[in-house]
């Protein structure tokens, strides 16, 4: 199975990612090791972690895991992240030069999109899925507008979405939905306040959950 493969077919099961951005190295392993014992199974590491390349390839040792780099913002910088181990790239923005890469090194690109028209052009560069980032006011109700039009989009809004409408944002279309601070919280993260996080883990794995029932 392609990585490109691999991503697409662990968002589909899982429909949620859990996204790291830290101060350091050794917290962010530890918080999200505690996300992982509480169920999530696609991770991203933004590459502005400390040591990030290193975190990817740790996670990437659990076969049970689908890792991915973020704030992939040059072709140099992809092909590092994906030397350790990284099966799909995500960005902020959409540059096709990043996405033309990820397609070269045969693994899944998730660039950054904010409008119908960013969406688009992503879908037409080849992203496995397009990051709608940030999310407008409300998630649910942009992503059910984009996709009437636009249903063969992959949309993975990963801003904006909590506990509270992660169900409606699946509800409404979402292939799967990505946490930062609602997960990763920095005070809880740089406190090492672990049982906290995989309370916040649980919750937020229940509320994509129940998307389904």
């Amino acid at each position: 199975m392609s990585s490109e493969t691999a991503f697409t077919a662990a968002l589909a099961q899982h429909r949620a990612v859990a996204i790291m951005r830290a101060t350091s190295r050794d917290h962010a392993a530890a918080a999200m090791w505690s996300a992982v014992e509480a169920g999530f199974r696609v991770v991203e590491f933004t590459v502005t972690t400390p040591g990030a390349m290193s975190l990817v390839a740790e996670f990437a040792r659990d076969p049970r895991l689908t890792v991915g780099a973020g704030t992939v913002m040059d072709p140099e910088t992809a092909g590092e992240a994906v030397r350790a181990g990284a099966r799909f790239l995500v960005s902020p923005v959409l540059d096709e030069r990043v996405v033309a890469c990820a397609r070269a090194l045969g693994v899944a690109a998730v660039p950054g999109c904010f409008t119908p028209t960013e969406l688009w052009r992503a879908h037409a560069a080849g992203a496995a899925a397009q990051k709608l980032f940030p999310g407008p006011a409300d998630v649910a109700a942009f992503v059910r507008s984009v996709l009437g039009p636009l249903p063969f989009l992959t949309l993975v809004p990963t801003n904006g979405v909590d506990a509270a409408n992660a169900a409606a944002v699946l509800q409404a279309g979402a292939a799967g939905v990505g946490f930062t601070t609602p997960l990763f919280a920095p005070t809880l993260v740089q406190s090492g306040d672990l049982a906290a996080i995989g309370e916040r883990a649980t919750a937020l794995l229940a509320a994509v959950r129940s998307a389904a029932a």
